[in-house]
């Protein structure tokens, strides 16, 4: 019988296991606020790493109301919504959210990886489908796991694999279908084929479902996210406070009032967490007001966007095509994108490699993300940057 010394041995065998594999993610310490440079000790550095796509995450008029908040609603609340955990501040925050995105009612959680968690085993039974694109979230998966309904998967945005799967679920007799996925695919930027999905989620009477923890804030009108880019509907929509909205935490699900009233009464982790503190959701509140009036920073994020796109294709780097704010320089093997990041720090810019298990094996990247805050001379320092380290490392000539 194995004891906990056996089960410690085993546990650093894995971590030397990762590391011969150049897989071991490390953390660096950051000494100042989020923004497009931060202080990493006692170096300033170029940040292009961070999802605070619009700039807000030190926002004064953020940092006012979570302050405003934290003198008239305290500091925590010490409870979950249900017992004693909801304020004013709560309730408005859902309704504004459901206003901004165009649904009758939302829900609040502690992140959107609870928010996806959360959303499935509610709703779907043993009778139902969900199908869900390959290149889905994490949260998505492992929310899809925790519910009983049969599980169906389509190829990244392939609408015949998609229609071919809700022709299976169909025959396979279920009840109600749920049609899952990103927005935007967050580590090669994306954008799912909404009209098309939605479109055969009506041929086939089935739901949609759409993450837009990388789209709220950013596209379609208003910053209202993929749907309203597009100009179609989502059945219900799930998203974050933590990127474009601030940078802080927190995330909510979107949809029909039965759905959102059910979800209250049996979404575990909305029963079973706390409330999300005051200054969070007065913070929220600050933020959405912004977004929807930030057309000239959605402009100037894309065209930051397009001027960095074009510099790193100039210079020969391997780029996945898109058109949003996450540009994935795709390297391969872990350890040339973990040298790569390495000698981008040593020129004072601030990357992180991706690799496996983040991305599948063979197609680690250094993912890029734009800042409608950073000035322009930082992106031409760090195309330098880019350019130095690739040859140095071998990745361009």
């Amino acid at each position: 019988m194995a004891d906990a010394t056996e089960f410690l041995n085993h546990a650093s065998a894995e971590l030397a296991s990762i590391a011969a594999d150049g897989l071991t993610k490390r953390e660096r310490l950051i000494t100042s606020p989020q923004g497009s440079r931060i202080t990493v000790g006692d170096r300033q550095t170029i940040n292009l790493c961070a999802n605070n796509y619009l700039g807000l995450a030190n926002h004064p008029a953020l940092r006012a109301a979570a302050d405003e908040a934290m003198e008239t609603h305290g500091y925590g609340m010490a409870s979950v919504r249900f017992i004693c955990g909801t304020q004013d501040l709560h309730r408005t925050l859902e309704q504004r959210i459901a206003r901004w995105l165009g649904h009758d009612d939302s829900i609040l959680f502690a992140s959107c990886f609870d928010a996806n968690g959360a959303l499935f085993e509610p709703l779907l039974g043993p009778e139902d489908a969900v199908i869900s694109d390959a290149l889905n979230h994490a949260s998505i998966i492992d929310g899809i796991r925790l519910c009983k309904a049969k599980r169906y998967r389509y190829a990244n945005s392939d609408m015949a694999d998609l229609e071919s799967q809700l022709q299976k679920a169909r025959a396979d007799g279920a009840r109600f279908i749920m049609i899952a996925t990103d927005g935007v695919f967050s580590m090669d930027g994306y954008l799912a084929k909404l009209p098309e999905i939605r479109a055969l989620a009506d041929q086939y009477g089935a739901l949609l479902m759409v993450d837009d923890c990388h789209s709220a804030g950013i596209l379609g009108p208003k910053g209202a996210g993929t749907a309203a880019h597009f100009g179609t509907r989502a059945d219900v929509i799930t998203g974050t406070l933590g990127k474009a909205l601030g940078g802080a935490l927190g995330g909510y699900i979107a949809g029909p009032q039965p759905v959102i009233d059910l979800l209250r009464q049996r979404a575990r982790p909305y029963l079973f967490s706390n409330a999300l503190p005051p200054a969070i959701t007065a913070a929220g509140l600050a933020a959405i007001d912004l977004v929807e009036g930030a057309d000239d920073l959605r402009s100037e994020l894309f065209r930051k966007t397009q001027y960095w796109r074009d510099g790193l294709a100039d210079a020969g780097f391997d780029l996945l095509p898109g058109e949003t704010a996450i540009v994935p320089v795709m390297l391969g093997e872990a350890t040339l994108a973990q040298q790569m990041a390495q000698a981008l720090d040593q020129r004072g810019v601030y990357v992180a490699g991706f690799f496996f298990p983040v991305v599948p094996r063979g197609q680690a990247r250094i993912r890029t993300q734009m800042n409608a805050a950073i000035a322009m001379e930082d992106l031409d320092i760090a195309l330098q940057a880019f350019r130095e380290a690739g040859r140095e490392t071998g990745v361009i000539r």
